[in-house]
């Protein structure tokens, strides 16, 4: 049977992706561990965590998984119990065991080889962090152990009478004095048999928490004539006897929530109390009293288990887990699929343009059905779109979690002291996107650590501090996703920067360049400014396919720095591949669509607006401030410049970095969405060029970037260097 017809291959592929959710939650917690968020909950989140990785990968025979996993695990419970303190080692060893718990997750999915000898380093790193000889491998037998059970039923009634029949574990010696007990009910639905969950390995997992009494409850079990061999009608109630808190026990439970009916609570004792006020001759009456007893992890607001025992019995419906915190449910979709309703949309979107303009053609009255129809048809369509759109919309917080392993591994290879900052981790961009994206900032991370930050000793000679610093933020800005890699290291050298350039002939010694020409040399083909070869650069390739890949993603990357403060590198990138918001133009005949999240107002000009900064340049006044204009015609090379601006129309629009400019256009022509069709690789990738769409009518329109436009205009250079001024 293949793979993809394989349930246990469907469930262990469903294992492997909880582990990305699980390992993104264990950077979480060590990166508020090492923010100075020390509070209980948050060492609880770490420990959970490698606990829930290594409880999924015993189930399925993953043993060096398991062991390197428990002796994490180990660790952590050290610094749980207050035992082990959070020291600048202790988080730094935390970090590359979370790193090298990741791989190891990795080469279990697949079925790669393990990398023993980095496993074994680190285990016994662990070792002598927590003060304890080497541990001795022992044997992790991943079959089910079988559990001593006394099993009495009495079948001799009919079944609806049956009392319900009591399992309870033998073990050796009295309930510790004083120690808390906590009872859990625990009802599986359906769907937790067909998912491959065995509630046997579930109440295994609570018996290693602690001294363990099971009893199951056998009163919603139908007669045989009636029974469904597919729906579970046996449910459990559980005493533990243990010191551990509730969120423990619930972690048992985590891959199973949503899965269950749940609840645990403090258990509920009673005392005998006699009345001595009988008649006479008669024997004392007993009384059964309730005593709640508290668990001291347990708030005191926590209802008894009996009560929430008879909330169960009174439920007529199945019902999702009562934990206080329920989890949404979430449908895992392959990529293909998404990808295919994405095509699909933008189809109908094409579609319903088309019936758009045959409609408006066809010189039917605005307020006619069809027309109301149409207008219905078109909220739809947008909120399909917006839908799908979210769908494949995902934060960047992944990417910049990978990010802070990068910047770990490259300073220990240079021996720096550098540290990742991460803001906007919450942003959301496309998913193709971001994963197109991984590798050009991989290697924008390690030329900051590498060549962007000083030594320790540079550092503290200067007045820094011995720890330097890579941020990286994401955020949303002019209807686009801006993503910054800064540093705080002494900036660009641009004078060695210009001679490594001459000397590797890749422009002449006599020509005369600006800050930001000399600072766009690093994205040449073969400049580098390492003086050797070594793990992390000096081969000179790496920032000119850094801006291939960002420009094959109708982005742009340009560069901020400045002598002794350090360097920024702005990533701009559309906010999706698909579908989006568009002006159609004309422009000297031809028709071009513009995004309209980049326009703030569109003006007509008049005589007392314009100014001549000196022949061939204009600018407008707009309210007080003076915007140059650019006469997109002559800058897309479709005519020559116009003499008079008298009555022409210009969008106003805004850059990433908060400068306007007015665009010179022939003619509005309309206001739609648009479908984003890439450009072949076959096709020359112009300036300012970035998609086509099919319109309405069936024809091709190039979709325009207009900043980049700016970028590539000698004006812009000018005004930047103060020729407004």
């Amino acid at each position: 049977m293949s793979d993809d017809m394989d349930p246990m291959a469907e469930i262990r592929a469903s294992f492997f992706i909880e582990c990305e959710e699980l390992l993104e939650a264990l950077q979480d917690g060590l990166q508020s561990l090492e923010d100075g968020e020390t509070d209980s909950e948050t060492i609880n989140v770490v420990f959970r965590a490698v606990h829930s990785i290594k409880g999924g990968a015993g189930a399925f025979g993953l043993e060096n998984l398991v062991r390197f996993a428990h002796r994490y695990e180990t660790a952590l419970d050290e610094v749980r119990g207050e035992r082990l303190a959070i020291t600048d080692e202790a988080m730094r060893l935390f970090f590359q065991a979370a790193d090298h718990l990741s791989d190891l997750v990795r080469v279990s999915r697949d079925d790669a080889e393990v990398p023993s000898e980095r496993s074994a380093e680190l285990l016994a790193q662990l070792d002598v962090l927590i003060g304890e000889e080497e541990e001795v491998e022992e044997e992790i037998d991943f079959q089910p152990a079988a559990m001593v059970l006394d099993l009495d039923l009495d079948i001799g009634d009919p079944i609806e009478d049956m009392p319900s029949a009591a399992i309870t574990e033998q073990s050796s010696g009295a309930e510790e004095v004083n120690t808390p007990t906590i009872e859990v009910v625990f009802k599986p639905f359906p769907e937790l048999f067909e998912t491959g969950n065995e509630p046997f390995h579930i109440l295994r997992a609570l018996n290693e928490i602690g001294h363990v009494s099971t009893e199951i409850v056998l009163e919603d079990l139908p007669t045989l004539d009636t029974i469904e061999p597919e729906k579970p009608y046996i449910s459990w109630h559980t005493s533990i006897t243990t010191h551990a808190d509730i969120a423990e026990i619930n972690s048992v439970f985590e891959f199973v929530e949503g899965l269950c009916t749940l609840e645990v609570g403090p258990k509920v004792q009673s005392v005998s109390v006699t009345k001595q006020d009988t008649p006479s001759g008669d024997e004392p009456e007993t009384v059964e009293v309730p005593i709640q007893v508290p668990s001291p992890q347990t708030p005191a607001t926590e209802k008894p288990v009996e009560n929430l025992k008879s909330e169960r019995i009174q439920e007529t419906e199945r019902t999702p887990s009562k934990r206080s915190n329920p989890v949404k449910s979430v449908v895992r979709v392959d990529l293909d699929r998404i990808e295919r309703l994405v095509n699909l949309v933008g189809e109908l979107v094409i579609n319903q343009a088309m019936l758009s303009q045959s409609l408006e053609k066809s010189g039917l009255s605005p307020h006619s059905d069809a027309m109301n129809g149409l207008d219905e048809f078109q909220r739809l369509t947008r909120d399909i779109q917006d839908s799908v759109m979210m769908i494949r919309a995902q934060p960047v917080k992944s990417l910049f979690q990978r990010m802070s392993r990068i910047v770990r591994e490259a300073s220990a290879a240079v021996n720096k002291d550098v540290r990742l900052i991460t803001e906007g981790e919450n942003t959301e961009v496309d998913k193709t996107v971001i994963e197109r994206l991984a590798d050009p900032l991989t290697h924008m991370i390690r030329n900051a650590v590498d060549h962007g930050v000083e030594s320790k000793a540079d550092r503290q000679g200067s007045g820094k501090p011995a720890q330097g610093t890579v941020t990286l933020t994401a955020s949303h800005k002019s209807g686009r996703v801006i993503i910054d890699v800064s540093d705080d290291g002494n900036g660009i050298n641009r004078q060695r920067v210009f001679e490594i350039a001459v000397s590797k002939g890749l422009i002449s010694d006599d020509v005369s360049l600006t800050d930001t020409e000399i600072d766009n040399l690093l994205f040449l083909p073969g400049f580098s400014t390492a003086a050797s070869v070594s793990d992390l650069s000096g081969r000179g390739v790496g920032m000119d396919v850094v801006k291939t890949a960002i420009q094959s993603l109708g982005g742009r990357i340009t560069i901020h720095s400045e002598a002794g403060t350090g360097t920024k590198f702005s990533i701009s990138l559309p906010l999706t591949l698909a579908v989006l918001d568009g002006m159609i133009i004309e422009v000297a005949g031809e028709t071009l669509v513009v995004p309209l999240n980049l326009i703030i107002e569109t003006l007509t000009l008049s005589d007392h607006q314009l100014d001549q900064i000196q022949p061939g340049l204009m600018s407008i006044r707009v309210r007080g401030e003076f915007v140059p204009i650019f006469d997109l015609g002559v800058a897309l090379g479709y005519r020559n410049p116009i003499q008079n601006y008298q009555d022409c129309v210009v969008l106003l629009i805004t850059r990433e970095d908060g400068q306007r400019s007015a665009i010179l256009v022939d003619e509005i022509r309309d206001q739609r969405q648009v479908v984003i069709k890439g450009l072949d690789e076959n096709f020359y990738r112009s300036p300012g060029i970035a998609a086509a769409t099919i319109l309405g009518d069936g024809q091709i329109a190039l979709i325009l970037d207009p900043t980049d436009i700016l970028y590539e205009t000698p004006f812009q250079e000018k005004t930047e260097h103060g020729a407004l001024a």
